[in-house]
């Protein structure tokens, strides 16, 4: 039996999509909305190709839905700084189209795809529209009693990586050049999360009431200096390739920790079980492996 149809926008994405599919493990009636087609649509998933600027276009998807996602908009920190009208247009705006039509169909709860960069100084106009976004939220619920939950996801990696993913480029580049070239010293450090493991509790979040009208933080289990992910990537490689580090005014990425703005407290969600990071790898090394050969890209001759 159904538990509902669930509107999830920004599904043809890297989390997004993953998030769909494990909405249909969970039983969910997943419907994607995003402006081209999903390479990942499974035959239960409904599909609409539509622009999340359009209103109407935004209701008719979300009308007899019970709950919605919203991945959509620009997530790369680079494109949100040099376009900050475009991240409000994007972000913002987008979001309050979503929350109106959501309020006007009645629907359950509407979920929301944060960052842990809204605790920080650092990601530029990306961050400001992620705060505005919880604000927005937040009025929403006070004003017209909707349900929300809020997911602040850290650093993600796996399969279906974005073009402007730290890992997916750097394994790329380690198997096209026999390089990896990284902005900083290294030292900075991450918590991992595979993207498997946070959309599994993506969508296990929606149903459970714990979790209504809250603020969720997804960082993973796995820290680990950036200097030493790399030198897992090389090994992993038979040591064959160089690893470059170059200077950077760091303005648009934290080092040790994000914390320094005080939003909302999160509570921190972690799964009973999770991908390791080691292997996690492997698995997008073989993924980015299937990649170049299908584009025919030269492997680097140093690379086994």
């Amino acid at each position: 039996m159904s538990k509902g149809k669930v509107i999830v926008f920004g599904g043809a994405g890297f989390l997004g999509s993953h998030t769909a599919d494990a909405l249909t493990k969970e039983g969910y009636d997943v419907t994607i909305f995003d402006l081209k087609p999903s390479k990942y649509l499974q035959e239960s998933q409904a599909m609409i190709i539509g622009d999340i600027y359009d209103k109407q276009q935004v209701e008719d998807a979300i009308k007899g839905a019970k709950y919605v996602y919203h991945f959509a908009g620009i997530a790369d920190i680079k494109e949100a700084q040099d376009n900050p009208v475009a991240t409000v247009k994007a972000n913002v705006l987008s979001t309050i189209y979503i929350l109106e039509a959501c309020v006007k169909h009645k629907v359950k709860r509407f979920l929301y795809a944060s960052t842990i960069y809204v605790y920080s100084e650092h990601g530029s106009f990306y961050r400001s529209s992620k705060q505005s976004c919880e604000l927005f939220i937040e009025n929403y619920h006070k004003v017209h009693d909707l349900n929300y939950t809020v997911l602040r996801y850290g650093s993600l990696y796996g399969r279906r990586a974005n073009h402007f993913n730290f890992l997916r480029n750097a394994i790329h580049q380690a198997l096209t050049e026999g390089k990896i070239t990284r902005k900083g010293d290294g030292k900075e450090i991450r918590d991992y999360i595979h993207v498997l493991d946070a959309a599994r509790i993506s969508a296990k979040v929606a149903g459970d009431i714990e979790y209504k009208d809250s603020y969720l933080m997804l960082t993973g289990n796995q820290t680990i200096k950036i200097r030493d992910l790399l030198s897992m990537i090389r090994e992993i490689l038979s040591n064959q390739i160089e690893i470059k580090y170059t200077p950077t005014s760091m303005e648009a990425h934290y080092e040790i920790t994000p914390y320094s703005f005080r939003p909302r407290v999160a509570k921190k969600v972690v799964s009973e079980y999770y991908h390791d990071l080691g292997q996690g790898i492997l698995d997008v090394i073989y993924d980015t492996y299937k990649e170049i050969n299908k584009n025919k890209i030269k492997i680097h001759p140093d690379n086994p």
